[in-house]
């Protein structure tokens, strides 16, 4: 059995409030030592269903922009859908200016190797190691929590990246947790209150933010998470600042967890199911290079633009993924479905023809079989076959996508 259906397995088995963890099927390499390189990741194998990095020794520490110069960025490639463009962004990553190991412009050349079309560096307000408080001095703006993004942009615009300015709200209890807040205008003016957690969700939604809720399955006592055994709800806490209009989103997937229940949650409030790395590290410390189980998240966008990206994250029009799985609301998985598969009857079959690079699980007539990127196959057709089962696109908590057939 693969990685990949082994962890949809577990999935169904663990059921609601699971957190899932998935590094298996991300095909992580495995962490570098800061003081000394021992490990990197090998390049990726094109593979849809196994593991797609192993650690290798002998390998030197360089940096992200040499160890991708003489490669060409990634291309992922999904049709419009219904006038909208599918855009692909990571919206939750961290730098030395809170406790990440890497420069926010080495952030910017991740993301563009990795095909994005967007990002936010979300460093902590309250964890800031590096830089902030007692840390390396920065002149007068040792504390200035708008700095990565500033030191960002320039080279994200050279670069035709998108950035959003964002920040982390990190609480040390669960609840409430830890929260990112996107789209502000000044990160400054949320840490004026830190104080109060409350208060500063409250002005990051003034600046027009968007604030997600984030991992809210994570086992970490003593970091903001849950206690071990604790089980993950959406607590009284959550409630009432939704209730305030202080809440917009929350992380479906993070780093290597899935959070199944949060699909049900989004469904039930309207809110919009984000899909992130949170990563520390470097990307290829983390997953590798171009790994195309990584997580993103899809952005249903009217053009390629700040605002437009932000509008589809406030009407819900998001979608995850990663490990080969796309989770999503069901009229967008529809319509994604429908852009990316064309389904031609003929005689005595179905040919399914994949216009992406999305990677498809197709149970029909008892058999599974897979549609991959850019791919084609055929299924046997016959009067009882009345829809096709996409096993590994979830609309809802266990519950696949599924397509009417003539």
């Amino acid at each position: 059995m693969s990685d990949r259906r082994r962890f949809l397995k577990q999935v169904a088995m663990l059921g609601a409030v699971a957190t899932t963890p998935v590094s298996f099927a991300l095909g992580q390499a495995q962490p570098v030592a800061k003081s000394a390189a021992k490990s990197a990741a090998k390049l990726a194998e094109k593979s849809a269903t196994e593991p797609l990095a192993e650690p290798t020794e002998g390998l030197f520490a360089v940096s992200y922009e040499q160890i991708v110069r003489d490669q060409p960025p990634r291309k992922i490639s999904i049709p419009d859908v219904d006038g909208f463009k599918v855009l692909k962004g990571d919206f939750h990553m961290h730098t030395v200016f809170s406790d990440g190991d890497v420069i926010p412009r080495d952030r910017v050349a991740e993301a563009v190797d990795n095909g994005f079309d967007v990002i936010s560096i979300t460093d902590h307000i309250e964890v800031h190691p590096n830089f902030g408080g007692n840390g390396i001095k920065l002149l007068d703006k040792n504390d200035d929590h708008n700095m990565a993004y500033d030191l960002a942009k320039p080279e994200a615009d050279a670069k035709k990246l998108i950035l959003v300015r964002g920040t982390e709200i990190t609480k040390m209890t669960m609840p409430p947790g830890h929260f990112n807040a996107l789209f502000i205008q000044d990160a400054n003016s949320i840490a004026a209150v830190v104080d109060d957690w409350k208060k500063m969700l409250a002005v990051a939604t003034d600046q027009g933010g968007f604030v997600q809720w984030n991992h809210p399955g994570w086992v970490s006592p003593k970091y903001g998470g849950l206690q071990p055994g604790q089980p993950m709800h959406f607590t009284k806490e959550h409630e009432e600042v939704y209730r305030m209009g202080h809440l917009h989103g929350i992380e479906i997937f993070n780093g290597v967890s899935y959070f199944p229940v949060v699909s049900q949650w989004c469904k039930e409030r309207n809110l919009a199911m984000i899909c992130n790395s949170d990563v520390h590290s470097s990307e290829w410390n983390v997953y590798g290079h171009q790994n195309p189980l990584r997580p993103m998240t899809l952005v249903f966008a009217k053009e390629r633009s700040h605002d437009s990206i932000r509008e589809a994250f406030f009407a819900n029009r998001t979608a995850a993924f990663v490990a080969g799985m796309i989770l999503g609301r069901q009229e967008w998985l529809e319509k994604l479905f429908a852009a990316c598969v064309t389904v031609t009857p003929k005689p005595g079959i179905l040919e399914l023809t994949n216009k992406s690079d999305l990677p498809c699980l197709v149970q029909a007539g008892g058999a599974t079989r897979e549609l991959p990127a850019m791919g084609r196959l055929s299924i046997d057709r016959n009067e009882s076959l009345k829809k096709l089962t996409v096993s590994n696109w979830l609309v809802s908590m266990n519950q696949p996508l599924e397509i009417a057939v003539g």
